[in-house]
This record gives C-alpha cells, sequence and structure tokens, in this order.
C-alpha cells in the first residue's frame, strides 16, 4: 500500500498544479497530461526513494558492514531493488490511467526498457557514491533530503520542459530529466524521446556508475573504522 500510495501522492500533486496552470492559461487539462503527470511520478518517486534509502543503507547497518564479511555494495544495491519492487506495483497506477484515459499503445514502447535501465543504471552509481560518502560526513543524509525535496522543482515532473522555450536547455542538463520527457514520450504520446538528451543521460549514467564503483571500493577499507 505505501508503494502505491508514496507516487499517488507525488501525481496527485501534479495534477493540482497542472490544472493550476491550465486555469491560468484557459486551456482545459488534457487526459494525455494526467497520464504524463502519472508516469514522471511514478519515475521520481523511484529516484528519490532509491537516493533515500541508500543514504542510510550502511550507516544503518552496523552489525552487518564491521563483522561479517560480505561485497558492502550490497547494501546500497539492495536499496536501489527494493524501490525497483515498489516501482513495479506502483506501475498499477499507471495501468489504471491509461484504462480510464483510453490511451493506446504503439512500437514506441519498446524505448521503455531502454530508459528505464539508463535510469537505474544512475540511481545505482549515485546510490553507491551517497551511501559511502555518508560514513565519512554524516550530514550527508541530511544534505540528500534537502536536495531531494527541492529537486522535485528542477526536475520535469509537473511540467514539460518545451513551457521553458529557450531555457528548457539548463532543465534538461539534469540527466534525469531527458529520461523522464522521453518515458512520457513514448509511453503517452506514441513518439521517440530525444535521442541526442538521452545518449547525453546515458553519458552520465555510465561514468556515474563507473565513479561511484570505484570509489566505493577504494573507500570500503576504512568503512569499520568510520562507522
Amino acid at each position: 500500500m505505501w508503494a502505491i500510495f508514496l507516487p499517488a501522492v507525488i501525481v496527485a500533486a501534479g495534477v493540482i498544479v497542472r490544472y493550476g496552470m491550465s486555469a491560468i492559461s484557459g486551456k482545459a487539462i488534457s487526459t494525455q497530461e494526467i497520464a504524463g503527470i502519472t508516469v514522471k511520478g511514478l519515475v521520481w518517486a523511484f529516484f528519490a526513494g532509491a537516493m533515500r534509502f541508500s543514504s542510510t543503507s550502511l550507516t544503518g547497518n552496523p552489525n552487518l558492514v564491521t563483522k561479517i564479511y560480505m561485497p558492502r555494495e550490497i547494501f546500497p544495491l539492495a536499496a536501489i531493488l527494493s524501490q525497483l519492487l515498489d516501482f513495479a506495483v506502483a506501475s498499477v497506477l499507471v495501468v489504471v490511467v491509461f484504462f480510464l484515459t483510453r490511451l493506446g499503445a504503439s512500437l514506441q514502447l519498446l524505448w521503455v526498457p531502454i530508459l528505464l535501465v539508463i535510469t537505474v543504471a544512475l540511481a545505482t552509481g549515485w546510490a553507491l557514491l551517497i551511501s559511502a560518502a555518508c560514513l565519512f560526513f554524516r550530514d550527508v543524509k541530511y544534505l540528500v533530503e534537502v536536495i531531494i525535496t527541492f529537486a522535485i522543482f528542477i526536475t520535469p515532473v509537473f511540467y514539460d520542459v518545451e513551457m521553458f522555450k529557450k531555457w528548457s536547455t539548463l532543465l534538461l542538463l539534469n540527466p534525469l530529466a531527458p529520461l523522464i520527457e522521453g518515458l512520457e514520450k513514448c509511453i503517452v504520446y506514441g513518439t521517440a524521446p530525444d535521442l541526442p538528451w538521452v545518449t547525453y543521460s546515458g553519458a552520465i549514467a555510465l561514468l556515474s556508475l563507473v565513479a561511484g564503483f570505484y570509489f566505493f571500493k577504494r573507500w570500503e577499507p576504512a568503512f569499520a573504522e568510520n562507522i
């Protein structure tokens, strides 16, 4: 129930924001906009949850980290997998919304696995970095909470980047933004995502993944004495 409740709250907030925008512009909110907010809200809920739970995945298990030998990256990866399970459960919302809005499917849905893999890779890279950093700097977990709280406003969850016209490029520099926008395009509108920006996000995800594993393994020998 919690896996569905949190994304549902994000989607509801997005619908309210989008309804306010439509009231100001005088243009009625469409069923496609509601479906788009649902898709983007679910992806954001996964990413935010992955960052939040991975940040304390090591510090929250001191006995396992210090007394049992195992690859320590299991802890942040477990946080990612748990959020993936919640994401799969919450995907029921998308099915319900698509049934109610009577949206169809297209061949562009083949982009969905690729975009999701890039999103998971991006989350994993940052999860490894954040979980390790929290051992050495305990305030990092509070910083993560602050960033998650405000990052939703610079991530196109409640709005589309096209609304900002010439400033849309700045928003797309957020590597999660092209992925969220791409999922909305291929699922809701049946169009292909912006390939150059998806490539950009893929490159950032790969860099984050490599850097995450590198620094995690480099710092791992000092985990026990700092936990």
